[in-house]
């Protein structure tokens, strides 16, 4: 058994990419992890469908943190995906005995140490994987605030699951990684691409325009039938508060990574004030949520303009927050 530590984090794939870097010597906090890779974002798109209903993505697309971490950071991190479930069992076993932990991206259905009234079918979940003893592995899930087992069977079947995002028995690790790494220009560079990123996006289901649009989205539901409404309002909660850390989860870490980075540069007060105005951002999302659950569990008529005021309002502050971003320029 290697000398691995379990951490419990607040998402699946910040959470394994500071595991697996801390393990390797680079000692960065998921929200650190978080910020460098740009994961933070906003999407609605009508016409990709999650359970009959648009897809509404609160950060980058799955193994986005992945790849991104090891561009921006100059980590050569080695992907490999598998044909056949054997195979991908294989080369599992082969790593965990050359004594790597291994990153694997898996369907929580299958999970067995997830509780069952939790388990869905969702095919983006991370975890790392860091010993085996014959039928059982050792896994540390960032989501827990243990290390589990789980049996071959059960990790093959999440491992290999098949559907959107299908994992494909995804593995992942580090092959070289810097002694020393600067990461001033990085956290730099990184701040500014993110603010003009969601403030400029040219398309208009992303960034603060796929906020505005999702509002606008909101207001004509007023025109369709009331399951369909309700059933939509209920997925926007859904896709908040429960699909990995949500909406307001994603600006609460952003805000730490925002923090941390006003310590980097000596305790900076622009970024300390735009970490301030993302915390209050995050709490406006709480709000959004709550209101939407309150009005579809009330008996009273769903007041739709309200709750796409509301995005609206959040679309407004957010956009404070990157233009104060924008103010920052560290110095040479």
């Amino acid at each position: 058994m290697n000398n691995f530590e379990h951490t419990h984090h607040a998402h699946c794939e910040s959470g394994v990419v500071s595991s697996m870097l801390r393990h390797h010597g680079v000692n960065l906090s998921e929200p650190m992890v978080f910020g460098l890779a740009n994961a933070l974002n906003f999407a609605y798109i009508p016409f990709v469908k999650i359970g009959g209903m648009p897809l509404i993505a609160y950060r980058s697309m799955p193994k986005s943190i992945i790849k991104n971490i090891q561009k921006n950071l100059k980590i050569e991190m080695k992907l490999e995906r598998f044909s056949s479930k054997e195979k991908g069992e294989k080369r599992l076993d082969e790593l965990l005995e050359e004594g790597k932990i291994v990153g694997a991206q898996s369907s929580v259905y299958w999970l067995e140490y997830f509780p069952k009234e939790i388990r869905f079918h969702f095919n983006a979940h991370n975890l790392l994987i860091y010993d085996r003893d014959g039928d059982e592995y050792s896994i540390s899930d960032p989501v827990f605030d243990k290390s589990v087992t789980c049996s071959r069977a059960s990790l093959t079947k999440a491992r290999f699951a098949k559907g959107v995002m299908a994992p494909k028995g995804l593995l992942y690790y580090p092959v070289s990684v810097p002694n020393e790494i600067d990461l001033k220009p990085v956290v730099t560079k990184n701040i500014k691409k993110i603010a003009k990123t969601m403030l400029g996006t040219p398309v208009p289901i992303a960034g603060l325009r796929g906020m505005r649009y999702l509002a606008k989205s909101i207001l004509k539901l007023e025109s369709k039938e009331k399951k369909y409404a309700k059933l939509f309002l209920g997925h926007i909660v859904r896709m908040q508060e429960e699909i990995g850390t949500g909406g307001a989860g994603f600006r609460f870490m952003y805000a730490s990574f925002l923090q941390e980075a006003s310590e980097l540069f000596e305790n900076d007060p622009i970024l300390a004030e735009a970490s301030k105005l993302m915390l209050a951002v995050g709490d406006e999302w709480r709000e959004f949520a709550l209101m939407i659950a309150k009005s579809i569990k009330s008996k009273n008529p769903i007041d739709y303009r309200a709750i796409s005021d509301k995005l609206m309002h959040i679309s407004e502050n957010e956009a404070k927050v990157y233009k104060k971003m924008l103010e920052f320029k560290a110095a040479v």
